[in-house]
This record gives structure tokens, sequence and C-alpha cells, in this order.
């Protein structure tokens, strides 16, 4: 198994990420919010779920061993594929995500992509013994690193990479834009969740 990977950052795409490891690149499936963090060039380490199938092997990368360990255990429910695990970790962070099944709040859970109401009830069920409690408050969301690419390019990737057509993240980008140069919010992972709920609303 490859536990994490770790070397400069050769290309970053909205589903994905290549890290350089020893002359060779690594391709590593990310979740947005892992994606906005990472800038080419720069030097990451993720930690990495290697996921094995007949025809293919892929490499998933997570910011942390909570958020890998809590990948895999979605990865348990019957019918989640490493796809709908990994969108479920672009809208919630691991606390928020066990906070969510821990007080059985199917609506939150909606706000993934392809998640609708009775999925979000089989699954509250399926993990409610797995994910356990939270560890504590929900963090603050990390502020998104000065580089190059404004938050409006972030978060229409971010949308992107969850599934959305560009149309429709064009159009959740636009709808959150006020909002967020009035409170000078440039936090993809905070504006993420804001675009989200615009894009639920016109289901």
């Amino acid at each position: 198994m490859i536990a994490f990977v770790q070397g400069p950052v050769a290309a970053v795409t909205p589903g994905s990420a290549v890290v350089e490891v020893g002359g060779v690149g690594m391709l590593v499936k990310c979740t947005p919010r892992t994606l906005a963090e990472l800038r080419i060039g720069q030097h990451t380490r993720l930690t990495t779920s290697l996921i094995v199938k007949e025809d293919s092997l892929t490499l998933y990368g997570f910011t942390d061993e909570d958020e890998r360990a809590t990948f895999e255990i979605l990865l348990t429910a019957s019918g989640v594929a490493a796809t709908m695990a990994l969108a479920m970790l672009g809208v919630f962070t691991p606390d928020e995500l066990r906070r969510v099944v821990a007080q059985g709040d199917a609506k939150s859970l909606t706000a993934v992509p392809r998640i609708g109401p009775k999925l979000a009830q089989k699954l509250l069920l399926e993990y409610k013994d797995k994910l356990g409690a939270p560890h504590g408050s929900v963090p603050a969301q990390k502020p998104i690193a000065a580089g190059p690419a404004p938050w409006q390019d972030q978060l229409q990737a971010a949308l992107v990479g969850l599934g959305y057509a560009p149309r429709e993240a064009d159009e959740a980008v636009t709808a959150v834009t006020p909002e967020a140069e009035e409170q000078a919010v440039t936090d993809v992972g905070a504006l993420l969740k804001a675009a989200l709920r615009t894009l639920n609303r016109t289901r």
C-alpha cells in the first residue's frame, strides 16, 4: 500500500493532482478542498489510499490521516463508490460529516451531488455506528494561500470536480460572488458550501 506521496506539485486539474516522486509523476485524485490548497511547483505531502480493481489502480490523496480514514469508512456503505466518498469529503470535513451523521441530518447530506433524500437516510443508518462522534467543535475553514488564480476560478473548478456542468458551476459562482466580495471571503471551502446551497435550490 502507498501510505503517502511527497514532492513538488507538477500539475493540478479539477479532479486530481500530479505529484513528482523520485522523478515519477504520481496521479492522485483529491477533493476540491485539497486541490484548492495546492500550487504548482510547491512541495506537498498527501496521505493516500490505493483502490485496486481488475483494470485499474487509483490513488486518492488527502490532507491528513483523519480524512483518509474517513474516506475508507465511507466506502464500506453499499452503493458508495470512491467518487461519491470523495464528493462527501469535498463538501464536509471529517468532523462536519461525523456531526451530520450523529444528528441524523439527512437534509445536509443531500448537499452532496447524486445523494437524494432516500439515499441520505440510508447512508445515515449505515454510518451511524462507523464514523463515531465528532472529535470536537467544527474547525474553522483554512484560508486559501495566495496564488495567481482568483477564488472564482478555484470555486468553479471545485464544482466541476464534484460533477456539475461548467454552466451550472458558473451560475453558482456568480450567485455567491456579491456576498463573498461584500464580506471579503476568499475561503474556497466556505464558498463551496454556499455555492452548493444555490445549486440545491435550483434542482
